[in-house]
């Protein structure tokens, strides 16, 4: 008889610090942090729990724990050391189970279920190894991390056997990379100071505090109103002075021709990037904006649904930087090999729960095993909800500390899980 195992699914909701966290141009609600959480158990040992998620909002997340109910049924009957055997296999199962058409790539929410249920099968088999993810990742061969990529709609940009090149060129100085990322971390990038709805006050507090704490690179929401973007980004630009970067982030507020008026208004600032100008599907109209505000690069990727859209828009230089979530690993790996053939740095976003726990180690397998290089790299930091998670990220005089605890950093305290777990949440709360 093969591994068994068991799950559970729920859905977490955070209330936000403050209704101004979080909040863009594109949608000033954001008094509640979501996330559809998952726990895959292996029966046979002595606790063992594998954990993913799909952070989300409120009201979206009880669609988020049917889906990731859905896609577990594809492989609750099958055995679990298989599974975490082959994962490369036992991604492109989850995607393309006969009987799942609707979990197709590119397929929205029920694509990212999938993402959170493979996830939840890596952090298992990290645990299993006693590593941390970007360690467990960072030891595997080129061959078994090429296994783990669905070349069929990328091989015109990506090649199995250039991805095999670019992973067997960044090993001869792993190790060396290795002790450098324990001895010093990864940069980060502070995302708090420049909140849309701040008073000018506040953003030039918390960019004073940002500098004081070791950040060089900071973001400020923009988009929503020109005259206070302009004056916004001068307060920000005085406090910090020119050695500081600052990007933008427009929270895919404008179309095509509003952006690039928008952005050549606010390039006196000498922008760093300009992140999410656009709808995240119109890949031309990324493009057209890129070439149209050069040299302004744009910084975007976090909404993408699959690599399909990073191949395209790195074949179509329309980004400066790719900005990459916690969603599939496989396909994150996919990501990080098309941006390292294209010399794009990747800069992961990281504001919602459990992002910054996670994004590290795929950013740090990055740094170790792909692209060789954290020159221009950042991982974006937000300090909210960390306290929830068991190992959570560390940033120290702006950097994150490697994370030496074996999984992925997904998994949440039983403590906070059942303090914010819905609709258990709403009943102490006397909400309908």
């Amino acid at each position: 008889m093969g591994a068994a195992f068991s799950y559970l699914t729920s859905e977490i909701r955070f209330a936000c610090p403050s209704r101004l966290d979080g909040a863009g141009a594109a949608g000033r609600d954001a008094d509640c942090a979501a996330a559809a959480y998952l726990t895959i158990s292996d029966d046979a040992s002595d606790g063992a729990e594998g954990h993913g998620f799909v952070f989300s909002v409120r009201g979206s997340g009880d669609m988020q724990v049917a889906a990731i109910e859905a896609t577990m049924a594809i492989i609750e009957e099958c055995d679990l050391d298989a599974l975490l055997g082959d994962m490369g296999r036992t991604w492109r199962t989850l995607v393309d189970h006969t009987q799942r058409g609707w979990l197709e790539p590119d397929g929205g929410v029920a694509h990212r279920a999938a993402g959170a249920v493979i996830n939840a099968l890596w952090d298992l088999k990290a645990k299993r190894a006693g590593l941390p993810l970007w360690r467990l990742l960072a030891g595997m061969g080129s061959e078994e991390l090429v296994g783990l990529i669905d070349f069929r709609y990328l091989s015109d940009a990506l090649s199995p056997g250039e991805a095999m090149a670019i992973l067997d060129g960044a090993r001869p100085r792993r190790a060396e990379r290795e002790r450098r990322l324990l001895a010093e971390g990864y940069p980060a990038a502070a995302a708090s100071p420049g909140e849309l709805w701040y008073s000018d006050e506040l953003l030039a507090r918390l960019c004073r505090e940002a500098m004081a704490s070791g950040f060089t690179q900071i973001k400020l929401k923009v988009g929503e109103n020109l005259a206070d973007d302009l004056r916004r980004l001068a307060i920000a630009r005085e406090v910090c002075g020119p050695d500081v970067a600052i990007a933008v982030d427009a929270d895919r507020r404008w179309g095509v021709e509003e952006a690039v008026r928008w952005i050549s208004a606010l390039s006196e600032f000498d922008l760093h990037w300009v992140e999410d100008p656009t709808s995240p599907a119109d890949i031309l109209g990324h493009a057209a904006i890129a070439h149209a505000i050069t040299p302004v690069p744009i910084a975007t990727g976090e909404h993408a649904l699959s690599p399909v859209m990073v191949k395209q828009l790195l074949q179509l230089n329309a980004i400066g930087y790719l900005q990459i979530d916690a969603t599939a690993v496989n396909e994150n790996i996919a990501s990080l090999l098309l941006a390292a053939g294209t010399g794009v740095p990747v800069c992961p976003r990281a504001g919602g729960a459990g992002l910054s726990e996670v994004v590290q180690h795929l950013a740090m397998f990055d740094y170790v095993a792909v692209s060789g290089s954290s020159e221009g790299r950042a991982i974006e930091y937000v300090d909210r909800y960390h306290e929830h998670f068991v190992t959570p990220a560390v940033v120290r005089g702006g950097r994150y500390l490697a994370p030496l605890v074996a999984g992925s950093g997904a998994e949440m305290l039983s403590t906070s899980l059942g303090d914010h777990m819905w609709p258990m949440l709403a009943a102490l709360d006397g909400v309908a």
